[in-house]
């Protein structure tokens, strides 16, 4: 398939000048990608909600801790003697162990047993769908903004080509009739027409060359640090083709965001009712932990009277089983609540059907009209030129009037100018059905 490279005009800057990157579409649509806000925040969006669902799911795992502690308490004045003739004082706080020093060094075990920690990896599992969905959502608009930029920029660089070509054409023709009238062959109206017309013509290329600059312009932000960066762009002659109505609606069924986002949304409000009544039920707390609470750092402690020495080391083990009595009917209320919000995203999910296939029928039957009209728009323009061409010929023989001349020019640089909008609506068609099937 053969290319045209589309050349972008540069704005003339103190600094060297440089070769200007020829940016395909793809290369266009990944530099967006790196630095566009609001698709940056929707691939933040989704980042932290894979962390999210990371972070619930190790809610379901026991958790293990170290918990160390050095404890002293002023004396009270009393002694007593223990074993091996140690002396120890008796701390002043009541509720301070026996001994004015106290060590811990334990590892603690705990895991905790109910339908919360479910619900929530639930709920983490459909947010996280939900992110995705989105964040595809948002890719595809992005692709479908940066396709019609991209090939508003290649339409406004052939118009300008076009209003060149019809100023360098009305110039000649007022040098024509010119001739013509100094020949004594045309009116000095033909001229005075032929100036009017290369007037309005050299008009319309300084309008061509505002609309292809500020075309750039709005690509180049979406592209570089510095949006006056130059750059071409490279297009195919020749239009996509267009898939068939069945693989589009089978790509459809399969890859539409939109829906995946509705269906993700959906079982996040069926998790959040789950959670809602998992309050309903008891909870089991269960704590393992193991190692010293003595009043010595050591594993093993001192003589008793009785001539047996103690274990420091040692282990405890806890059950807490936590039951709901009543709450007021807060719990009751939640449910209400999240079930009120399922049901509204079940009636999302199917308004995002029914909208769905209507866009579906509406971009491929545009997809389908201007694909159809691009060969009557070609055809078109070869006609109006050569009715310019015959035109100017019977002009010159004294067979056709100025105005005649006037108005082949205008239709040649009319149906130019509707190839080029039929070339973007049929580009712009395209890259919305392919946002909608997830084939860009």
């Amino acid at each position: 398939m053969s290319q045209t490279t589309v050349q972008a005009d540069q704005q003339p800057t103190p600094t060297a000048a440089v070769s200007p990157v020829v940016i395909t579409l793809q290369e266009a649509i990944k530099r967006a990608q790196a630095s566009e806000p609001n698709y940056a925040n929707s691939v933040a969006s989704a980042r932290v909600a894979g962390l999210d669902k990371s972070i619930a799911r190790a809610g379901l795992l026991p958790s293990a801790r170290f918990n160390g502690q050095g404890l002293y308490v002023q004396p009270n004045g009393l002694r007593e003697v223990g074993g091996e003739g140690v002396v120890n004082t008796n701390p002043k706080f009541v509720s301070a162990d026996a001994r004015p020093r106290e060590y811990v060094a334990q590892g603690v075990v705990e895991e905790s047993i109910g339908l919360g920690p479910i619900a929530a990896l639930r709920t983490a599992n459909a947010a996280d769908a939900v992110a995705k969905a989105e964040l595809e959502i948002a890719r595809r608009g992005l692709v479908e903004t940066v396709t019609g930029l991209y090939y508003g920029v290649a339409s406004a660089d052939h118009k300008l080509s076009i209003a060149q070509q019809a100023a360098t054409e009305a110039a000649d023709f007022t040098k024509l009739t010119s001739q013509r009238e100094q020949a004594r062959e045309a009116a000095h109206a033909d001229t005075i027409k032929a100036q009017l017309q290369q007037q309005q013509r050299d008009r319309e290329l300084s309008d061509a060359k505002l609309n292809a600059e500020k075309a750039r312009l709005e690509l180049g932000v979406l592209l570089f640090s510095d949006p006056r960066t130059p750059y071409n762009i490279s297009i195919s002659d020749a239009p996509a083709a267009l898939a068939s109505r069945e693989e589009v609606n089978g790509l459809a069924s399969k890859n539409n965001a939109e829906l995946k986002s509705a269906l993700a949304t959906l079982n996040a409000s069926s998790a959040d009712v789950l959670t809602a009544q998992a309050a309903y039920l008891p909870t089991i707390g269960l704590n393992y932990t193991y190692g010293i609470d003595a009043n010595e750092f050591a594993a093993r402690g001192p003589l008793t009277p009785e001539g047996i020495r103690t274990h420091n080391l040692g282990y405890s083990a806890a059950v807490t089983v936590n039951l709901p009595v009543w709450d007021w009917l807060a719990t009751e209320h939640k449910v209400k609540q999240s079930e009120i919000k399922r049901d509204a995203a079940k009636i999302a999910l199917t308004a995002t059907q029914r909208r769905t296939i209507a866009q579906l029928d509406e971009s491929y039957a545009e997809a389908q009209a201007a694909r159809a009209q691009l060969a009557s728009l070609d055809e078109s323009v070869a006609i109006a030129a050569e009715s310019l061409r015959l035109t100017k010929l019977r002009y010159t023989g004294g067979e056709a009037t100025v105005l005649e001349v006037v108005d082949a020019q205008a239709a040649y640089i009319s149906a130019q100018n509707a190839r080029e909008d039929g070339r973007v609506r049929f580009e712009t068609a395209l890259a919305q059905l392919q946002t909608l099937t997830g084939t860009m």
